[in-house]
Parts: C-alpha cells; sequence; structure tokens
C-alpha cells in the first residue's frame, strides 16, 4: 500500500523568539526538521513526503531536503490555520494510501511508532498516539474550576494516521475553530477514534526549553 506523510513545519516559531522558525533551529547542529524526516525515511524507504513549510522559508526547507537523496519529498505551502497547511498537503496525495499528518518540529518521533501507527491504521483505518497524562488536571469552569480524573486524560500526539479516502473526505468540510488536529477534523465526519499507545520522548519543540530537553533526549538515545 502505498504511504504519504504531511509533515506540517509551516508555522512562524513565535513561542521559541527570533526570527527563525523552531523547526530550522539547531539541534546537535542540524535542523529540527532533519530529524523529523529522517525517523520517516528510516521507517520506510518506499514513503513520499509532502513537506509543508512557510512560503516565506521554503529554501532553508529545500537545502533540508537535498540531504535525502533518493527520497521522494516534494514541498508545499502552508495555510491560514493547521487545518488549511493539511488541507494543502493533501491535494499532493494522490493514491490509495496510507496517511501520517506529523508535527514538523516533532522530532525524536520513532520509526518504530511510525510503523504502529501504520499498522493500527491498518486494522481500523486511523491509529492517534498518545500518552497518559502524569500530573493532576484540573479544567476551568463557569464557576471556578473543578478536578478531572487524569486516568481518563490522553495527551495526543503525532503522526495522526489514516487511510487516505477518509482523511481527504473529511478535509472537504469547511473550517471550524474546533478542529485542532486531524482527529478532530476526522471525528466530525463520524468516524470512531482509535487511540494507541505513543511516546513520552515524542515532544513537540515549541519554547526555548524544549530544545535542551531534546538535546538530552538525543544524548540518552546514543549511549
Amino acid at each position: 500500500m502505498h504511504k504519504y506523510a504531511i509533515i506540517v513545519a509551516g508555522g512562524s516559531g513565535s513561542r521559541m523568539g527570533g526570527e527563525l522558525p523552531k523547526q530550522f533551529q539547531l539541534l546537535k547542529g542540524k535542523p529540527v526538521l532533519w530529524y523529523t524526516l529522517k525517523a520517516f525515511t528510516d521507517a520506510y524507504e518506499d514513503i513520499q513526503i509532502i513537506l509543508v513549510l512557510p512560503e516565506n522559508h521554503l529554501e532553508p526547507g529545500q537545502q533540508i531536503v537535498k540531504e535525502f537523496p533518493g527520497h521522494r519529498i516534494r514541498i508545499t505551502t502552508g495555510g491560514q490555520t493547521r487545518f488549511h497547511s493539511v488541507r494543502n498537503g493533501l491535494r499532493l496525495v494522490d493514491a490509495h494510501a496510507i496517511v501520517f499528518v506529523h508535527d514538523g518540529v516533532r522530532c525524536l518521533v520513532s520509526p518504530q511508532l511510525i510503523r504502529r501507527c501504520a499498522g493500527a491504521a491498518l486494522e481500523n483505518t486511523n491509529a492517534i498516539p498518545s500518552i497518559a497524562a502524569t500530573e493532576t488536571i484540573r479544567l476551568e469552569t463557569a464557576s471556578g474550576n473543578e478536578a478531572v480524573d487524569r486516568n481518563r486524560v490522553r495527551i495526543i500526539q503525532t503522526p495522526q494516521t489514516f487511510f487516505s479516502d477518509v482523511i481527504k473526505q473529511a478535509y472537504e468540510q469547511a473550517y471550524d475553530p474546533s478542529f485542532t488536529d486531524e482527529a478532530s477534523v476526522v471525528e466530525q465526519t463520524g468516524v470512531k477514534i482509535n487511540l494507541i499507545e505513543g511516546e513520552v520522548t515524542n515532544i513537540k519543540i515549541t519554547r526555548p526549553i524544549d530544545l535542551v530537553i531534546a538535546e538530552k533526549i538525543l544524548e540518552g538515545l546514543r549511549n
């Protein structure tokens, strides 16, 4: 079966500070995005990658892609929101396939998790990696806040993985602000979302401290 990965790296990274978006900042001498692409090319030699980038940062993305000769990596531009960026990427999926949608700055995702997502999606049409909440959770309410049973809370990760016909049909909907990830878009069409176990090391680089944490994780993985 064909496999496509839509790597969403269209953000400006304003919370990281500086002019360079977080997906291009260096982690152990390589751009964050390089590690993400490597995980997917290591997972499957025949995977087709669609890289969604900010329109004004195409050139650094093209330089990173050159480091993966022999792999089919196409670049498209992002949209106004994540929803629109993913929809732009889906327009390049032209075969019945398994489609992974992954945050470009979740650079420590493992090839093993990618393959597990594919296997689970083949059985259930979709697979969404998640991990258990380990801290106390409180929910803000109209009257203040209230405790939530953290044993019922799952923290959602990517790659969110779907049959191509399932996700492409879902993205024919009009945009809604409640669409915070691909699962919320697909769920709106009546599809049951299938959660699988993610990885605690599959962190999202959002703030400067996350780069420090990622460096330590990389050091641990190499030792």
